[in-house]
């Protein structure tokens, strides 16, 4: 059978899911409201999940080349102590390599395996479902009819609000800073400090630059007017690789952080996938995998079931959801550690930190 089928939004999760649903046999439109010349900045760290299911959508070989792997996580305390180490090899061992690498990279990745043109500069102004289709309005006046309308626009989704699957997403509290830095110290691992309701990460992307990721708990605390000079005033005082990665950051990108949680990601022809349908916190950065992972079961489940979409969309959430509450779980949990008091949450970690954080990881090296 051959379905129209509109995917709306052309980041990570839109490009992704028309990349599965090609393979699976299907030509999807994909439009997108930003202009091409926006390219994503800062970079990305990809999981082992995150590498078997861009293996499993065929864009392995391309991101080969790119980036830089990272083989260990080391936690520090704030003053660059040890607290404990993990082997992210030997954890996504026989799954996928864990990789730091540009978001633009990844992007570009990403629209060469779509196999078609990505409409840049259109919106969706209007959606109206009916029992076997679903009628788009796009901003310049065209309207379309499509058997299939795939919603991969993110935390502030437009087809999420109106298909009717719900509102607004959930502010987390926190506020995440993002900076690719050139003249840094050199760095082998992925390295964290933590600090008081606040972490400092950075690792290396390849091309002698480090990505940084910084974020704090301030939920009452205004966006700061200078993003550089707030991370330069919060982890003043750090040890370790801090001192020298903070004199060498030259912008800062700041962004808060919020949760989407829904009763359902389908209605009728129309389903969400990505942050559209189960953003949470960054913290165990998953939002990428399980972008990729719910491409790849989309896929699968339209090739088993083209006639019925009803059915196959219900059997790709039935499919996902639990996986994706169980990762906003271990992100909450995760975020709940970090938040204890220093003098009590270094012992713990000292003690028991490898045991804690690996498990949050245990139910991705299971397929999807």
């Amino acid at each position: 059978m051959t379905l129209r089928i509109l995917v709306v939004g052309a980041g990570i999760a839109g490009l992704a899911a028309a990349r599965a649903l090609r393979l699976a046999g299907f030509r999807p439109d994909v439009v997108e409201e930003l202009p091409a010349s926006m390219l994503p900045g800062a970079g990305i760290y990809l999981p082992g999940n995150a590498s078997r299911a861009l293996r499993q959508l065929g864009l392995d070989a391309p991101l080969r080349p790119l980036g830089d792997l990272i083989f260990r996580q080391a936690f520090l305390d704030s003053r660059g102590r040890e607290l404990f180490e993990m082997d992210v090899a030997a954890l996504w061992a026989g799954v996928g390599e864990s990789r730091a690498l540009s978001r633009a990279d990844l992007q570009q990745v990403l629209l060469t395996g779509v196999g078609g043109e990505v409409r840049y500069d259109t919106a969706v102004r209007d959606l109206e479902i009916f029992d076997h289709a679903a009628k788009v309005e796009f901003a310049d006046g065209r309207v379309a009819e499509y058997d299939l309308v795939v919603g991969a626009d993110g935390r502030r989704s437009t087809i999420r609000s109106k298909a009717g699957l719900g509102g607004a997403a959930t502010p987390t509290g926190q506020i995440v800073y993002r900076s690719v830095v050139t003249g840094g110290p050199p760095l082998s691992d992925w390295t964290a400090l933590l600090g008081r309701r606040s972490s400092f990460v950075a690792m290396p992307m390849g091309g002698r630059k480090l990505y940084f990721h910084a974020d704090e708990t301030a939920p009452d605390a205004p966006n700061p007017d200078d993003p550089l000079a707030r991370v330069r005033e919060l982890f003043d005082g750090f040890g370790g690789p801090a001192p020298a990665i903070l004199k060498a950051i030259e912008k800062v990108q700041v962004a808060r952080t919020d949760e989407v949680v829904l009763d359902a990601w389908s209605r009728g022809p129309v389903v969400l996938v990505g942050d559209a349908a189960h953003a949470t916190a960054p913290t165990l950065a998953q939002g990428a995998a399980m972008s990729f992972e719910d491409a790849v079961v989309l896929g699968d489940e339209l090739r088993k079931a083209a006639d019925d979409v009803p059915a196959a969309l219900r059997a790709y959430e039935d499919r996902r959801r639990p996986r994706c509450a169980e990762m906003r779980d271990r992100t909450r949990e995760r975020d709940r550690t970090r938040d204890v008091p220093p003098a009590l949450r270094d012992p713990m970690l000292r003690r028991r930190g490898l045991r804690i954080f690996s498990d949050h990881y245990r139910l991705l090296v299971q397929p999807a």
